[in-house]
């Protein structure tokens, strides 16, 4: 019979072009195809597969810490580069400065790094990847806290750590000594299963949980805060409505009447600078005096305002973020009438000595509006031919008209200008008066050629530039910064670890036959039991040798307590 079933199978083989099995057995025959059947093709996953796919990989850990590492990448271009919101004038000068460069950077939203649309995808992409990693393993977490310790392995010499004593130790001692150390224990007919270290996947959890409330803090932050920006000069006050912001950018959830309705009033601004040795010019402090009233009709309050140290009321918070000097001028047109007299904030152009930049617009002069560009050096002296400035503080200030033009300002042709400059096609039309005249001190008057009239440096104030901010999502995104750090640390240092006695008289029941190594014949003579301890860790790295040697001294006969 096994012939005949050998010939068939050769048979088969040579129709299917195979040698016989007397041939090249190890080589599987060829399969023939069909020719008029089409080979079948592989399936594919489908839309559904690869929506699968999709979100087991993004919900993977790997690539929840792949996001994560790129969410902390992409916030560091907001540090590198000025942020619209934040230095709106810095941002300006870098156009300014690098008009082709800011062009690109601002293509990829590198001065609007938290609004740029990669930046909103990594974040969702993050929030989702948490979510679906935390879930599952939570509910895992939960199922293996209500388990007992598995019972011990037959053989607890193979296990990583084991030692073996004689003893009369019973389960309930060692239940007792090793609750005292804060083990869960189970029991059974002769052994002991204890287990520790579960705050370990706790704090995991606790670590990716605080990271899911902190970009849930983030968004409402977003969504129900608001965020200005305002320039005040010293004697000058701002309440805090939505027409006095230079800059202001509302959560979507945010309307006029959800401001905080407080006011204030700069009374003075005092900035302290290093004056001698080689850190001089170096800023040492910087702070506010302001009046505050938190209500309309409120009593003012003094309040010191000073860098880290924001003024808080009822939530919404007055950052102090910038500073610069705005010299006072005195424009008098060419018909003897006072066309302009206040303070002009200037721009700092040389961080190191606060030499600025002024821009003077005066469009009620007659017969000509007239236009000034004024230079300000807070401590002047003359160096190479040039008039500079030496250091941040005012100590001989002087203002240098770099040019002063007369004609229209282009003011109303309906295209908005900045304060910080002369719009330049109206330039090219203005006839100019002067180019670079010498710095004038404090008190001191530029007459203009041509009867165009006059301007006098009057004096020197400061201005300071405000942040005020209402983030409800604040203390929420602390809270969780705190748990998160805290499951970190949890995570990291403590170790899951299991434990195993078995004990019992060497040749009873617990004994399981023949006495295990370690035991001595002394001890089976005295019918003494003998006992075996077992123990492994769950997590690499550590050096688990030392504790299990306590546990193994604490179940000992005699210890009667155990640290």
């Amino acid at each position: 019979m096994e012939e005949v079933e050998q010939a068939a199978r050769e048979h088969a083989a040579a129709e299917a072009g195979a040698e016989p099995a007397g041939g090249r057995a190890d080589t599987p025959p060829e399969p023939v195809l069909s020719q008029d059947r089409p080979a079948a093709r592989p399936v594919g996953l489908g839309v559904v597969g690869w929506v699968r796919w999709f979100w087991r990989t993004l919900t993977s850990m790997r690539t929840a810490l792949i996001l994560l590492f790129l969410f902390a990448l992409a916030s560091i271009p907001g540090s590198i580069w000025p942020q619209r919101g934040v230095s709106d004038a810095k941002v300006s000068q870098y156009f300014g400065d690098s008009p082709r460069l800011a062009e690109w950077l601002d293509r990829f939203w590198l001065f609007d790094v938290f609004k740029a649309p990669w930046f909103a995808a990594i974040y969702l992409l993050l929030f989702l990847s948490l979510i679906g990693c935390v879930l599952p393993r939570t509910a895992a977490h939960l199922r293996e806290l209500r388990k007992r310790p598995p019972a011990p392995p037959r053989n607890l010499a193979r296990l990583p750590r084991y030692a073996s004593f004689e003893g009369d130790l019973t389960v309930e001692e060692a239940t007792a000594r090793l609750r005292r150390t804060r083990f869960r224990v189970t029991t059974g007919p002769g052994w002991v299963s204890a287990e520790k270290g579960y705050l370990r996947e706790t704090g995991n959890l606790l670590f990716h949980i605080a990271l899911l409330g902190l970009l849930v803090a983030v968004g409402a932050g977003a969504l129900y805060g608001y965020r200005g920006n305002v320039l005040v000069v010293e004697g000058e006050g701002f309440a805090n409505t939505v027409a006095a912001y230079d800059r202001y950018m509302p959560g979507q959830q945010v309307s006029a009447e959800s401001l905080e309705p407080f006011s204030l009033t700069v009374e003075d601004f005092q900035a302290s600078y290093i004056a001698k040795g080689e850190r001089r010019g170096q800023p040492l402090d910087f702070e506010a005096r302001l009046k505050v009233a938190e209500a309309p009709g409120a009593a003012e309050r003094d309040y010191v305002l000073k860098v880290n140290d924001p003024l808080n009321v009822n939530g919404t918070q007055t950052y102090l973020i910038d500073h610069g000097y705005a010299p006072t001028f005195k424009i008098t047109d060419g018909k003897g009438q006072v066309a302009f007299d206040g303070p002009v904030p200037c721009l700092v152009v040389q961080p190191a000595t606060f030499t600025s930049e002024c821009v003077i617009k005066v469009p009620d002069a007659q017969p000509e509006q007239l236009g000034l560009l004024v230079g300000f050096l807070p401590t002047t002296v003359p160096m190479n031919g040039e008039w500079v400035s030496i250091f941040p503080g005012a100590a001989n200030p002087t203002a240098q008209v770099y040019g002063a033009f007369a004609g229209d300002l282009g003011l109303r042709n309906g295209r908005p200008q900045s304060v910080y400059e002369l719009d330049p096609a109206s330039l090219k039309k203005m006839r100019p008066l002067v180019m670079k005249a010498d710095p004038l001190a404090v008190g001191k008057r530029l007459d203009l050629p041509g009867g165009a009239g006059s301007i006098e440096f009057t004096g020197v104030k400061e201005w300071i530039a405000l942040q005020i901010t209402h983030d409800p999502g604040r203390v929420p995104a602390f809270v969780s910064s705190a748990l998160a750090v805290v499951g970190l640390v949890l995570s990291l240092t403590v170790r899951r670890r299991r434990v195993w006695v078995r004990a019992g008289n060497a040749d009873g029941p617990a004994g399981r036959g023949p006495a295990p190594r370690g035991s001595s014949a002394a001890g089976r003579e005295r019918g003494r039991g003998h006992v075996e301890v077992g123990g492994l860790t769950r997590t690499e790295g550590g050096d688990f040798s030392d504790e299990f040697a306590e546990i193994v001294s604490a179940l000992k006969s005699g210890v009667k307590d155990a640290r």
